[in-house]
C-alpha cells in the first residue's frame, strides 16, 4: 500500500489533485481557528474550559461536523451542517415534488438545477442556523453555568455583522468543497466532513486516557485503540457488503446489429441508507431538550426529559434512539431506492431476474430482498450508534468516544469512497491499485 501511494505522488496528474486537496483541508483547518468579529477570545477558552461537555447534547453532533469550531465560535463554526441539512432536504423533496423529480430524470443538467437549489437552500439554512447561534451566545445559553460575556458587544450592529460572517463562511465552505470535487480527490464536501471529524480524534482519545484510572489510564486508552481497530474493520466488513441480484438482458436485432445478451447484476448494500438514519434519530430526540431550553420550564415533564431523554446513560434514550434508527433507517431507503422504477427500467430494456418474470414479480421480489438485508443493515446502525453510550458508561468517555457512531460510519465510508477513487486513477495509468 505504502508504494502505491508513492505511485500517486510520482503520477504529475495525481500528485497536482492531491496537493490541491490537501492546501484546501489546510485552508478548512485554518479558518475553523479565526474567531468571529465581535467575540471575546479569551472568555470563550475560559468558558470552554471550564464547562468541557457544555450542552454536548444540545450541540454536539453540530459541533463535530465543525471540526469544534462551534464551541469556539469561529467563522467556521456551522461548518457543512447547512449543507448537509439542505442535501437531505431535497432528496426528500425528489420524491414529494414532481417538478424535482421531473429534473432528476433530465440526468446532468436536471441535477445541475438541483445543486443549484441546494446551494440557494444551504444559504438560507445558514442564515437561520446562525442567527440562532448567535441568539444562544448573546443570552448565555451556549455555555450554561459560565458567567463570563461571549460577546464583545452584543448590540445589534455587532450581532449583523457575525450573522453575515458565519453565513459567508458556510458559503465558502460550500465553494471550497465543489473546488475539490472538480479539481481534487474525492467528493469535496464529504472529504471536509471528514476532515472535521477526524480533527476531534485527538483530543478525544486524550480525554478518555486522562479520565483513566489503570496505570494513569494507558490501560483503558489501549483497551479503546483496540476497540476502535475492530470497530474500522467492522465498519468496513458491513459498509463493503452487499446482495448481488443477477439480472440477465435479452439479445434485440437493430438493424443489422445485434444488442443485449450480457448478464450483470444489482448492488443492493447491507447498509443501503448510510449514515443518514443516525443523523435523523438524533436530530429528533434534540426535539424535547430544545422544548425545554427555550421553554425554561423547571416542572415535571422538563425534569423527565433531563433525565431520559437528554442522559446518554438512561435506558428510555437508549431504546429510542435504537428504534428511530431502525425505523429511519427502512424510511430512507424506501423513498431512495424505488423497486417499480428499477423493475420499469430492466423491462424497457429487455433486462429480466432468471426465474422471475418482468413486471410486478420482479417489482415484489426486489423489494423482498431489499427488506430483508435492511433488517440487519439497520440492527448493525443502531448497535453502531450506541457504542458512545456504552464508551460512556464503561470509560466514563463524556461522551467524545471517537470510535462509533455518526463519526465512525462518516470516517470509514469517507475513506473507502477516496480510496477507490485513487485506486480507479492508478489504475488508468499503472494498471495497478492498492490491492495486488
Amino acid at each position: 500500500m505504502l508504494t502505491a501511494f508513492a505511485r500517486a505522488f510520482q503520477t504529475p496528474d495525481l500528485r497536482k489533485k492531491l496537493l490541491f486537496t490537501l492546501g484546501i483541508v489546510v485552508l478548512f483547518r485554518f479558518g475553523a481557528h479565526v474567531p468571529t468579529p465581535g467575540v471575546s477570545y479569551q472568555n470563550v477558552q475560559y468558558c470552554v474550559a471550564q464547562i468541557e461537555d457544555s450542552n454536548a447534547g444540545l450541540f454536539g453532533l453540530v459541533n463535530m461536523f465543525s471540526g469544534g469550531a462551534l464551541m469556539q465560535l469561529t467563522i467556521f463554526a456551522l461548518g457543512i451542517m447547512p449543507y448537509i441539512t439542505a442535501s437531505i432536504i431535497l432528496q426528500l423533496l425528489v420524491v414529494v415534488i414532481p417538478r424535482l423529480e421531473a429534473l432528476k430524470k433530465e440526468g446532468q443538467s436536471g441535477q445541475a438545477k438541483i445543486t443549484q437549489y441546494t446551494r440557494y437552500l444551504t444559504v438560507a439554512l445558514a442564515v437561520l442556523q446562525a442567527t440562532g447561534l448567535v441568539a444562544t451566545a448573546r443570552s448565555g445559553s451556549l455555555f450554561a453555568g459560565c458567567t463570563e460575556p461571549i460577546l464583545i458587544d452584543d448590540g445589534m450592529f455587532t450581532v449583523l455583522v457575525m450573522i453575515i460572517t458565519l453565513t459567508a463562511a458556510t458559503a465558502l465552505i460550500m465553494w471550497l468543497g465543489e473546488l475539490i470535487t472538480d479539481r481534487g480527490i474525492g467528493n469535496g464536501m464529504s472529504m471536509l466532513m471528514f476532515v472535521s471529524i477526524a480533527a476531534g480524534f485527538p483530543g478525544a482519545l486524550w480525554s478518555i486516557k486522562n479520565a483513566g484510572t489503570l496505570a494513569d489510564g494507558w490501560i483503558e486508552f489501549g483497551v479503546v485503540i483496540a476497540c476502535g481497530l475492530a470497530m474500522v474493520g467492522l465498519v468496513v466488513f458491513v459498509e463493503l457488503a452487499q446482495r448481488r441480484i443477477p439480472v440477465q438482458y435479452a439479445k434485440r436485432m437493430i438493424g443489422r446489429r445485434s444488442y443485449g445478451g450480457t448478464s450483470t447484476y444489482i448492488p443492493l448494500k447491507v447498509n443501503q441508507a448510510g449514515v443518514i438514519p443516525v443523523i435523523f434519530a438524533s436530530s429528533l430526540l434534540y426535539i424535547p431538550l430544545l422544548l425545554v431550553q427555550f421553554s425554561g420550564s423547571e416542572g415535571g415533564w422538563a425534569d423527565w426529559i433531563q433525565r431520559n431523554l437528554v442522559q446518554m446513560d438512561s435506558p428510555i434514550y437508549l431504546i429510542s434512539y435504537f428504534t428511530l434508527i431502525v425505523f429511519f433507517a427502512f424510511f430512507y431507503v424506501a423513498i431512495t431506492f424505488n423497486p417499480e422504477d428499477v423493475a420499469e427500467n430492466m423491462k424497457k430494456y429487455g433486462g429480466f431476474i432468471p426465474g422471475i418474470r418482468a413486471g410486478r414479480p420482479t417489482v415484489e421480489y426486489l423489494s423482498y430482498v431489499l427488506n430483508r438485508i435492511t433488517w440487519p443493515g439497520s440492527i448493525y446502525l443502531g448497535l453502531i450508534a450506541l457504542v458512545p453510550a456504552v464508551a460512556l458508561i464503561m470509560f466514563n468517555a463524556q461522551g467524545e468516544f471517537p470510535f462509533g457512531g455518526t463519526s465512525i460510519l462518516i470516517i470509514v465510508g469517507v475513506g473507502l469512497e477516496t480510496v477507490r477513487q485513487i485506486e480507479s486513477q492508478l489504475h488508468q495509468r499503472n494498471y495497478e491499485g492498492f490491492l495486488r
